[in-house]
């Protein structure tokens, strides 16, 4: 998977980009389809202090692109809480794409048993 990572008023350190990647990694774990990441770190020094840190990520997969953004004091906590937003919704986008071939396998099922009654 291709990774763009932007930053704005914020120093990318390489233990910072090494937290970004592991984040990266665990989502290409649930969703191998990933085509790219596209990641964006903000700091804003007007901003209260628990809203310092916003992090943005859209990741971008066969049909609609996956999006997720979070404000908090710690960069860190920021990037965690993202790439958990992001889990949430591959695990979503899963369930639904396994619910829907199962209720259809169930249709065509009841439809060979309704044909056998015929």
């Amino acid at each position: 998977m291709k990774l763009i990572l932007s930053t704005h008023n914020v120093t990318l350190t390489k233990s910072i980009e090494e937290h970004i990647m592991e984040r990266i990694e665990k989502l290409e774990h649930f969703d191998r389809w990933a085509i790219n990441a596209r990641v964006i770190l903000e700091h804003d020094n007007t901003q209260a202090p628990e809203k310092q840190f916003t992090v943005s990520m859209r990741l971008m997969v066969p049909g609609p692109d996956l999006y997720a953004e979070d404000t908090e004091s710690n960069l860190y906590a920021a990037v965690d809480k993202v790439g958990k937003k992001i889990e949430q919704q591959i695990r979503k986008r899963q369930s639904k794409r396994k619910e829907r071939k199962q209720s259809q396998a169930s249709r065509s099922k009841r439809a060979r048993q309704e044909a056998v009654l015929k």
